[in-house]
C-alpha cells in the first residue's frame, strides 16, 4: 500500500500528536511527582510546568480531533496556534543566546535581591552553595546571605 494523499498525513499528524499528548501528561506527572516528594519547593514553577503540559495536552487533543475527522477549521486553528508558539520559543531562544555573562549575572544579581530567605535558603540547600556568586560583588548582600546560611 503506498502513502499518499491524506492518509499518510492523516497518520503521521495522529502519531505525533499522541506523542505531544504523552509528553504533556510526563510533564504535569513529573510536576506533581516533583512537588509530591518536595523536590521543588516553589509552586510557580510547579504551577508553570502543569499550566504547560495541560496546555500541550489540549493542542494535541485539538490536533488529534481535526486529524482524525478531516475537520479543516480544527486544523487550521492548531497550525495557527503551534506558529505562535514557535515564534515564542524563537524569541525565548533568540534573547537567552544574545545575553552575555555580565547580563546574565546582571539579571541574576537583580532577582537575588527580591528573593524572599525561604527562596534563598532552599536554592543554596539544594545547590550547596550559600550566597549568588562571591564576596567580592556585592559585600553586603554577601554578608547578609552567610548570616542567612548560619541560622
Amino acid at each position: 500500500m503506498v502513502c499518499g494523499g491524506f492518509s499518510c498525513s492523516k497518520n503521521a499528524l495522529c502519531s505525533l500528536n499522541v506523542v505531544y499528548m504523552l509528553v504533556g501528561l510526563l510533564l504535569i506527572g513529573v510536576a506533581a511527582w516533583g512537588k509530591g516528594f518536595g523536590l521543588v519547593s516553589s509552586i510557580h514553577i510547579i504551577g508553570g510546568v502543569i499550566a504547560v503540559g495541560f496546555f500541550l495536552l489540549l493542542i494535541a487533543i485539538v490536533g488529534l480531533i481535526g486529524a482524525i475527522h478531516h475537520h479543516q477549521v480544527m486544523l487550521f486553528f492548531y497550525m495557527v496556534v503551534l506558529f505562535i508558539v514557535f515564534l515564542f520559543q524563537f524569541g525565548v531562544s533568540c534573547s537567552c543566546l544574545a545575553m552575555n555573562r555580565g547580563q546574565q549575572e546582571a539579571l541574576l544579581n537583580s532577582t537575588w535581591g527580591m528573593l524572599d530567605n525561604k527562596t534563598k535558603t532552599d536554592l543554596e540547600s539544594q545547590l550547596n552553595c550559600c550566597g549568588l556568586l562571591n564576596g567580592t560583588s556585592s559585600r553586603a548582600q554577601f554578608e547578609l546571605d552567610v548570616q542567612n546560611c548560619r541560622l
